[in-house]
């Protein structure tokens, strides 16, 4: 009984282990985005670790100025976020408007 368990927790550890192995391709699909996004990595905010992310390529083959308004839209919805959960803590500690 403890033979089979300890065989089973194997099978299924094994191929858990391969989603953690380095890959054999050296080109993989981050170092094309990186490259794709090179135009943006002197931007404010691309920092060292890193660089400047886009993680769903929305800016890959985008203009400065498409870049700008997508910076706009992110800074301004980033404020109203902040904006609504200081509301809402404000609320939940119990001040109400009259």
């Amino acid at each position: 009984m403890k033979l089979a368990a300890l065989v089973t927790s194997l099978a299924v550890a094994a191929p858990a282990a391969l989603a953690f192995a380095p890959s054999s391709n050296p080109v993989t699909g981050r170092t094309q985005q990186l490259a794709a996004a090179s135009q943006f990595e002197n931007e404010i905010g691309a920092q060292a670790p890193l660089g400047f992310y886009d993680p769903f390529n929305v800016v890959a083959d985008d203009t400065t100025e498409n870049f700008s308004k997508w910076r706009e839209i992110e800074l301004k919805h980033g404020r109203v976020a902040m904006l609504a959960f200081t509301g809402y803590i404000t609320t939940l500690a119990g001040a109400r408007l009259p």
